[in-house]
């Protein structure tokens, strides 16, 4: 019985301490564009400055709201960009300022708190789950995307691989 209580807490310790999140501060993913934008605008630390930080691609008729964070006082962030698909937030990148942080500690911090990342390379770690891919990529950028919107977007793309991605893929299978 002490067994089964000691599993049943470490299982719920781990669900718990290692879930993922949708995003950073009040920003997260799924929200609609005037709820991203209400949210910048109360939390200095993005550096929004209304409409004009908001732009819409002629081409693929997405809503990408851009901050500059630089001259916002006490912030850790650079510049942030916020990605929309059919209204709703699907992917946050965070520029967190070099000079206020460093690669080392930002990636410890996560560790800590979500355990080792899924995948690691010398330019990014990512850490994942059904709904959210968190990403930290070299040299200081964040990144929250809503893994199903992104999924269904590498679907439709579904671009073939070039002859030297499959025979690179051959030749890693054969090691």
């Amino acid at each position: 019985m002490k067994k089964l209580l000691a599993s049943a807490a470490f299982i719920l310790y781990t669900v718990f301490t290692f879930a993922l999140p949708s995003g950073y501060s009040t920003v997260t993913l799924g929200m609609s564009v005037e709820d991203t934008k209400n949210a910048l605008k109360k939390d200095s630390q993005f550096g929004y400055r209304g409409d004009r930080d908001v732009s819409l691609s002629p081409v693929t008729k997405e809503t990408l709201i851009e901050t500059d964070s630089r001259y916002a006082p006490y912030s850790f962030l650079e510049r942030c960009w916020f990605q929309f698909e059919e209204e709703k937030l699907y992917i946050i990148t965070l520029n967190l300022d070099q000079k206020k942080l460093d690669h080392y500690s930002v990636f410890s911090s996560l560790c800590k708190k979500y355990g080792n990342p899924d995948e690691i390379s010398p330019q990014k770690s990512v850490w994942k789950n059904d709904s959210v891919i968190m990403s930290l990529e070299r040299p200081l950028t964040l990144k929250y995307i809503d893994a199903k919107v992104f999924n269904s977007k590498l679907d439709k793309s579904s671009v073939d691989k070039t002859y030297a991605e499959k025979s690179r893929d051959e030749f890693l299978n054969g090691l």
